[in-house]
């Protein structure tokens, strides 16, 4: 396996709540190399960043970007009950405060520190580096995060990798409609309770016995059924996204899926790319391929998803480089 070089940190903020968040970052190793651009984690349902997200910071910031990663109120080492999101919209503004924060800090750090300048030069000589762009980088749930991010600040992000998104729950995973209805009658009644029968997300998601042994070992990540408050804000989140955002979307945005993927349905992914306002959308279905493309696949998988997400990275984070529109099976 290929070994990556990078600098990795783990911190803590406090979201508009009083809740202890947990964030993590991964740079290049050479502190001398420039940034191409930063890139914003938002994982997906019950996993958390430092592990389950820890190839694609490695990958990336060897590839010379910064990345950032948080784990949602409920998960992984941040406050919160287990498994259990209360408000998708808290989820949401938890994201962008934590984000903008890290692009306003860069934004200042870049400006006292321009790079190749001229010590002996007139600081009034020098102009301003340009901002480092911003991407959004968003697996299975964190892609309908990543849109709701994007929809909140139509203009702010330079880009978006939609991973798998939760545009749709594949009919599949979810319960009978009669059963869905009287979850939603008592979900409010009863939001954290563990009973919504499901397919084992795990077992859908993750194609190889390894990476599904490695999700059940993590502490981090919550394995038991979905809270009833948890699963009504996931299936509304959804809803919003495919009748409400994605004739909206108008951000560049890579969307890559598997074409056998049981978990969010990879037709509406194409929906996307279709209805998107977008001009710059590009879309990559991978025939075979499971849900958890960027851990839970075979080596080989992981490694032409990986391909084809920094090359599409690199294309934006240069303006020398023109941005290619298109979709491709691959």
């Amino acid at each position: 396996m290929m070994e990556y070089s990078y600098s990795y940190s783990e911190g803590y903020i406090k979201n508009a709540r009083g809740m202890r968040l947990f964030t993590c970052r991964w740079l290049p190793a050479n502190p001398r190399q420039p940034i191409k651009a930063l890139v914003f984690i938002c994982h997906g349902y019950a996993v958390e960043c430092s592990v389950t997200m820890r190839g694609t910071g490695e990958r990336l910031a060897s590839a010379g970007y910064a990345v950032y990663g948080m784990d949602y109120e409920g998960h992984g080492r941040s406050d919160g009950l287990r498994g259990y999101v209360p408000s998708i919209d808290a989820l949401v503004a938890d994201c962008d405060a934590f984000f903008t924060s890290v692009i306003s800090a860069a934004a200042r750090n870049n400006n006292n520190n321009p790079p190749n300048s001229n010590s002996n030069a007139d600081p009034d000589d020098c102009p301003s580096p340009a901002p480092l762009p911003r991407f959004l980088l968003g697996e299975s749930m964190g892609g309908a995060v990543a849109l709701l991010l994007h929809r909140s600040r139509p203009s702010y992000w330079s880009g978006a990798v939609l991973v798998a998104p939760m545009c749709k729950i594949a009919d599949g995973m979810k319960p009978p409609r009669p059963v869905i209805r009287i979850l939603e009658a008592i979900a409010t009644l009863v939001p954290k309770w563990k009973i919504v029968p499901t397919k084992d997300v795990i077992d859908a998601a993750y194609r190889t016995a390894a990476k599904r042994a490695e999700i059940r070992r993590n502490p981090w990540c919550y394995k038991g059924r979905p809270r009833l408050g948890t699963a009504h804000q996931m299936l509304a989140a959804s809803v919003r996204v495919e009748k409400e955002v994605l004739p909206l979307v108008s951000l560049p945005f890579l969307v890559v899926h598997g074409g056998a993927d049981a978990v969010t349905d990879p037709a509406v992914s194409a929906l996307l790319y279709r209805t998107a306002a977008s001009e710059d959308k590009t879309l990559r279905l991978y025939p075979g391929m499971w849900h958890a493309l960027t851990s839970g696949e075979l080596q080989e998988n992981i490694d032409a998803v990986f391909a084809d997400i920094v090359d599409w990275l690199d294309h934006r984070s240069s303006s020398s480089s023109p941005a290619v529109s298109g979709s491709t099976v691959a």
